[in-house]
């Protein structure tokens, strides 16, 4: 038994004095505040790394070492679990083992510092893979659980809440032999400790296995929610939030469980949303956000509402916290400028191609981001915040049955003389403002100018939650006439984008992007004003609201598009943005939202964008060429070359298609003298879903303003279109297939060797159940395109796409781009007419659905639906045109006499 004498001798390992004293050193350094002296501290800490025994002195700092301070001894532990993290697999077996046992030998330590610390280690070694190689840890864990002593019991089961948070997924495998089936019920005997420490462990540990429905937990069910119950007086705050953290899991999970009870939780859950720890109070506040998504919310609150809503109300006001954090007495502070990590990392949204539909501009298939989000600098989610978004999903619920709740409420406080109230009261009314807009309505005329009104007042935490409620209601605004409630609505935002309040400023910005959308081309009599406002605060702006200001005026040019095309106009606005544009670096992430700014005032200016178009066009094309060239030296050699931020290519790419959509072929000189084809090629092969997507836009605004440059290039570029129509990545395919339907229009009869490249997968698109409406019809077109150019090769196809191919058509706008599908399907049921047979009553829906169509199209249309009748007789057109709802009826025969 030699091994065994050797492990002996491991554990008895003795430090050297010198060496401990050495790394006593190095650790009280690393506590100095100098960061040079710090930065030494790690290098040195890395060559000793090379010691094997080094972590034997680090763990003997920890364990041993009782005459050290704890604040060393703890560091000295963090800064093993650091060694264990990065290089775990190189300890020797006798340092492992000794670090091992030692751990399990301290896990009750007297300090609660060094108990956490040899926690946070054992955890580590545990994620490690070691949960296997360590098979004795959890046993003996849980045996420690039963020990007398409280630190024996408290060290374990600190350790045994960070395994399970760590380890959760391995724990309920095959793998260890389902140790759960063990601890489950041993952790709920501890629900009943006199502890409230242990007794938080004990709610935390199953806690974890909640979410995943874990068996193990499933089988004491019951058990565990008569003992949560049990300890919903706890005394103890992070007890009592740790049960309604599992209430509000056992909502999405076992909500059949709790059913029987749901009387009692709800009112339970009541005085806990009102607990005196905030904490406490948040947590439980998740409650009715939670529920408020089940199907059975309606009928399971409707009778607690009398109560619910007042203490939601109530939990919107800002706390004395809240309001020191915010600076809330700091009035202006405009020229302060920003800490840069109040800067959020923005996203930027690559184009998507869509249809214009009958109702409304174009279909946007984005989510609102509307939500609430006004004072986005405190920890991000609060009781303020939280208490907000669960009225704003119940009053989607309850919509109009919930008012009589709060318009009580609402008159005391939008009224109220202390500023918090009324304040709170205003977010109430943002809050409700989409779930109750009908019913809201007969309030609005006196509401709508009483905010107005708010947006002057002396608290700039009042005038911020103003502007963002006002945005809330700028549907119904713009529904009125424009001087009723547009006009002033407008003059006050425009002079609170210049408040002298950052937070305000910023507000008042987001709101008008909102106004902006809603209004469209009801501001165009109030251009030079609005303006006049923009550029104003380009000299006022500090960093942060500058990159919502572009957005502001990026949106304006969306809504009121080549209205913004006059000399005077161009005259405000561009300089300062080309100002702005010299200024930034290539590699200043500012340049995004500046560049999607652009993109829009390009797209809107049309020729107006001209004297600007040659320096913004090469630098666009400067940062594709720079960031391929970047990964490309990454892909090469990953060590040496850092990975690209492919945003700068996204954003420029998408610039370049707003220039070819705005200068049309006037961008035909800038594109021959630049090799942005060869770059293309590049971008439509990148690994990156956002990179392909966006170039495929750009090919099909290239082809629309100067096909003569992209047609050498088709032969490489129709395989790889191809290969892009894959639905998973919808945006991809989406534009890919528009990109498809101009290329043909292009190259007429020639586009016939590349249909095999891409006629079955858009067929296989357009009958998928479930895709998206923008990427349908965008197939539909791009079908009907291909068979206006090459009936032969796609006619015989019909019969598998008429159906699908109707229905995605009748909705959108007479059209370019729905006159050249239609051509086509015209001319392929004249090269194939047995395809239609079947699905007739659809082409004729699909027929009806056009306004005014040019006069060639409605011959085509008269001839084939005269043909059809001629085909089958009067007496059976009547049979069958008897199925027709009365509208197609009366249409056909006013418009094609059938």
């Amino acid at each position: 038994m030699v091994w065994d004498r050797q492990t002996k001798m491991e554990y008895e390992w003795k430090p050297d004095e010198q060496g401990l004293q050495q790394i006593l050193q190095l650790l009280k350094e690393s506590q100095s505040p100098d960061t040079t002296i710090q930065r030494t501290v790690q290098q040195k800490l890395e060559q000793l790394n090379q010691y094997p025994d080094f972590n034997n002195y680090l763990i003997f700092v920890l364990t041993k070492l009782k005459s050290e301070d704890e604040p060393t001894r703890s560091l000295s532990g963090l800064i093993l679990k650091n060694n264990v993290k990065a290089h775990f697999q190189n300890f020797p077996n006798g340092v492992t083992d000794f670090i091992k046992s030692e751990c399990l030998n301290n896990i009750g330590d007297s300090s609660p510092l060094i108990r956490a610390t040899v926690g946070i280690l054992i955890t580590t070694i545990a994620s490690k893979g070691e949960l296997q190689n360590w098979p004795d840890l959890l046993p003996k864990l849980c045996s420690l659980l039963d020990s007398e002593d409280y630190n024996t019991c408290e060290g374990a089961f600190g350790a045994l809440q960070k395994i399970c948070e760590d380890s959760a997924e391995i724990l309920d495998s095959d793998v260890l032999d389902r140790p759960l089936n063990i601890m489950i019920p041993k952790f709920l005997q501890f629900f009943k400790h006199n502890s409230p420490k242990i007794r938080s462990h004990a709610v935390a540990c199953v806690n974890q296995f909640i979410i995943s429905r874990t068996q193990a937990l499933m089988m004491h069910i019951d058990s565990f929610i008569e003992n949560l119950f049990a300890l919903a007086g706890d005394e103890e705050p992070e007890v009592r939030k740790n049960v309604c953290r599992a209430l509000v899991m056992l909502l999405e999970v076992r909500m059949d469980r709790l059913l029987p009870h749901m009387h009692n939780i709800v009112e339970y859950m009541l005085q806990r949303t009102q607990d005196q720890d905030e904490n406490v109070a948040l947590e439980a506040c998740e409650f009715w956000l939670t529920l408020a998504e089940q199907p059975i919310c309606k009928d399971v609150l409707v009778r607690h509402l009398p109560k619910l809503i007042p203490v939601l109300v109530n939990g919107m006001k800002y706390s004395d916290i809240d309001i020191i954090l915010l600076k809330g007495d700091v009035e202006e502070d405009e020229t302060i400028p920003d800490s840069e990590q109040d800067i959020r990392p923005r996203f930027h949204r690559s184009r998507t191609v869509a249809q214009q539909h009958d109702e409304d501009g174009i279909e946007e298939e984005e989510e609102d981001d509307d939500e609430i989000d006004d004072d986005d600098t405190i920890s991000d989610w609060n009781l303020r915040k939280c208490s907000a978004a669960a009225l704003d999903v119940l009053a989607n619920v309850y919509r109009d049955e919930l008012l009589p709740h709060i318009l009580p409420l609402l008159k005391e406080l939008l009224f109220h003389h202390e500023w918090v109230v009324k304040e709170s009261g205003i977010l109430v009314l943002g809050a409700i403002a989409e779930g109750c807009m009908q019913g809201m309505i007969p309030y609005l005329p006196e509401l709508i100018p009483h905010l107005i009104q708010c947006l002057s007042d002396k608290k700039a935490l009042v005038r911020s939650i103003t502007c963002w409620t006002l945005s809330r209601y700028a549907h119904w605004v713009v529904s009125q006439p424009p001087d009723t409630y547009l006009k002033p609505l407008m003059t006050e935002l425009l002079k609170r984008i210049l408040d002298s309040n950052k937070r305000v400023q910023e507000a008042a910005c987001s709101a008008f992007a909102t106004l902006e959308e809603e209004a469209c081309t009801e501001l165009v009599p109030y251009l030079a004003y609005i303006l006049d406002t923009l550029v104003f605060a380009f000299s006022k702006y500090q960093h942060k609201n500058l990159l919502i200001l572009y957005d502001a005026i990026g949106t304006l040019a969306d809504s009121v598009g080549h209205h913004l095309n006059k000399p005077e106009y161009i005259q405000m606005l561009m300089p300062p943005l080309i100002q702005k544009w010299n200024m930034l670096k290539d590699e200043d992430k500012d340049l995004f939202p500046l560049l999607e700014c652009l993109s829009s005032v390009a797209t809107a200016l049309q020729s107006g964008f001209l004297p600007y178009c040659e320096p913004v066009y090469q630098r666009c094309v400067n940062l594709v060429q720079k960031t391929l060239a970047q990964a490309m030296l990454n892909n090469a050699q990953p060590d040496q070359y850092e990975a690209p931020d492919k945003d700068f290519m996204i954003v420029a790419l998408d610039l370049l298609s707003g220039l070819a959509e705005g200068l049309g072929g006037n961008i035909e000189q800038l594109v021959a003298r630049s090799n942005i084809l060869t770059l293309m090629y590049q971008c439509m092969q990148d690994k990156m879903p956002e990179v392909r997507q966006s170039s495929f836009a750009l090919l099909g605004d290239l082809t629309k303003a100067c096909f003569q440059h992209v047609k050498p290039f088709i032969a490489d570029f129709m395989p790889i279109l191809g290969t892009n129509l894959n639905p998973e990545f919808i945006s991809v395919c989406n534009n890919a297939t528009w990109a498809i339907g101009e290329i043909s229009i292009q190259m007429g009869i020639e586009m016939q060797p590349y249909i095999p490249m891409v006629l079955h997968q858009l067929v296989e698109i357009i009958n998928r159940p479930n895709a998206p409406k923008t990427l349908l019809e965008n197939t539909a077109i791009t079908i009907g395109r291909l068979g206006y150019v090459c009936p032969q090769e796609v006619a015989p196809m019909l019969q598998q796409f008429i159906r699908p191919w109707c229905t995605s058509l009748r909705n959108i706008r007479d059209n370019e781009e729905k006159d050249s599908a239609f051509r086509g399907i015209c001319t392929m049921i004249s090269v194939n007419p047995s395809g239609v047979i079947q699905d007739f009553i659809f082409f004729c829906d699909a027929v009806a659905s056009w306004i005014n169509p040019k006069d060639d199209l409605r011959d085509m249309f008269c001839k084939i639906l005269h043909g059809f009748k001629n085909q089958v007789g009067d007496e059976n057109w009547r049979r069958f045109s008897d199925q027709f709802p009365l509208p197609l009826k009366e249409r056909l025969a006013a418009f094609y006499g059938v």
